[in-house]
């Protein structure tokens, strides 16, 4: 009697400890981490409005998936405050897709490993992921509320608010590193702004940070249409990430002066990417549905005709030419004469290199002098659309002959006339046209 005492006692408590058992796993309000993020949403109700988003898109099996993956999921709340009384079926397939896809990144990135800056997030735009203590913000817009939600294929960071699809203004604004471009763009540019937000546009920001305009120093005496222009000399047409930049000239959004010719700039992509030789990216391809971002360190000034000479290394000889070998004639400063001040503008038909080695440079400084100003046309700005219907032009040192597009130049004691291999290189105070040949006056 004993023993049968003894084993239903042992019965009832085997059953006991099971029943309890069985009764806390069914409490439990997170899955076990061999479970995937789909799981987690599938049982948590409070996520049901995001996993009714991801079935919509067709993006269940990609989160499914081994990954790994992070994402920020934003809960029921979150949801209902974005579409504001609307519902799924108001947004169109692809730009849910994209939505959703904001709110993903490509590897596992715990809370322990979250450090302030850029990210790309599986819909290939940035995320600018802030953190400051224990508090993590995504965009300046989610942050987040529960923290490292542990799956197999990757981590769940639980966020108050939905991330919107960014735009350029939005990284401008939320980035404490370009905050006085957010201030200088704001107080002087409506136009800037404006190109920054708007929503389908396609452009490449080249963005100073703080450093870079506390060494331009005081701006206060510029106008607003001035420091709209240097602005606007910061922006080029197009999406251009960094891969997408060569060596050569490009055209910025600022114009030669009260026309609507673009000014050029100079792109020198060997051992990093750098404008009109003085300023780098720091940080590169920050991707926004309007555009890209690229930081710089330096503020892109309005160039002359010289900063493009001393940026492109094609001119080294020219330069020199300029400098060093007619010490006592100031090229340099004549060149970066102001548009509005006489002798500018200035059209300079610009030998490069090989035009230099193909002759023998004079040794005695007035004959370089003369043959460097026999390049020179003072007072016009002679673009090519002029140049194809202009005879001949008269430099600071005799007149040379223009011939029709494509355009060649012919100076007064050369046999041959001059390719020009390379056109409208435009800058503030007149155009470059990049030749062939060196341009040889009578002596």
């Amino acid at each position: 009697m004993k023993f049968k005492t003894l084993f239903k006692t042992i019965l009832i408590t085997f059953l006991t400890v099971t029943v309890f058992s069985c009764s806390d796993d069914d409490d439990t309000t997170f899955p076990s981490t061999s479970t995937t993020i789909i799981d987690f949403l599938n049982e948590n109700q409070d996520y049901s409005s995001l996993l009714a988003a991801l079935e919509k898109a067709e993006l269940v099996e990609t989160l499914s998936d081994n990954g790994p993956f992070t994402v920020f999921a934003p809960n029921n709340e979150a949801f209902n405050s974005f579409l504001d009384g609307g519902s799924l079926d108001d947004i169109p397939l692809d730009e849910l897709k994209d939505l959703l896809l904001n709110h993903v990144l490509n590897s596992k990135v715990t809370s322990d490993q979250i450090t302030t800056g850029y990210v790309i997030n599986r819909a290939d735009f940035s995320s600018y992921i802030s953190k400051s203590g224990s508090e993590v913000k995504i965009n300046d817009q989610a942050t987040v509320t529960t923290a490292d939600i542990d799956r197999f294929n990757g981590v769940i960071h639980a966020i108050d608010k939905v991330i919107n699809i960014p735009k350029m203004i939005d990284f401008v604004s939320i980035d404490p590193n370009l905050s006085s471009l957010a201030t200088v763009a704001t107080d002087n540019s409506a136009t800037v702004i404006s190109a920054l937000s708007e929503e389908g546009g396609s452009l490449t920001l080249l963005a100073p940070n703080n450093d870079a305009f506390t060494a331009l120093g005081d701006i206060s005496g510029l106008s607003s249409t001035q420091i709209e222009q240097v602005l606007l000399n910061h922006a080029i047409s197009g999406k251009l990430q960094s891969t997408d930049l060569s060596t050569g000239y490009g055209n910025t959004l600022a114009t030669y002066g009260t026309t609507d010719k673009n000014l050029s700039i100079y792109i020198n992509t060997e051992g990093g990417v750098e404008f009109n030789g003085i300023s780098t990216v720091s940080t590169e391809n920050i991707v926004a549905s309007n555009g890209v971002i690229h930081i710089v360190d330096t503020v892109i000034t309005l160039p002359t005709v010289v900063t493009f000479a001393t940026a492109d290394a094609n001119f080294s000889t020219l330069v020199e030419a300029l400098t060093t070998l007619t010490p006592t004639t100031d090229f340099v400063a004549i060149l970066n004469t102001a548009l509005g001040t006489s002798p500018a503008p200035f059209t300079v038909f610009a030998p490069n290199n090989d035009a230099f080695a193909a002759i023998t440079i004079p040794t005695d400084e007035n004959n370089v002098a003369a043959i460097l100003n026999h390049h020179v046309v003072a007072g016009s700005n002679i673009t090519s659309d002029i140049l194809a219907s202009t005879p001949t032009a008269m430099t600071l040192n005799g007149t040379i002959t223009l011939t029709d597009m494509p355009a060649t130049v012919k100076g007064a004691a050369n046999m041959d006339p001059s390719n020009i291999i390379a056109a409208d290189v435009q800058a503030s105070n007149g155009v470059i046209h990049v030749i062939d040949q060196v341009l040889l006056p009578v002596m």
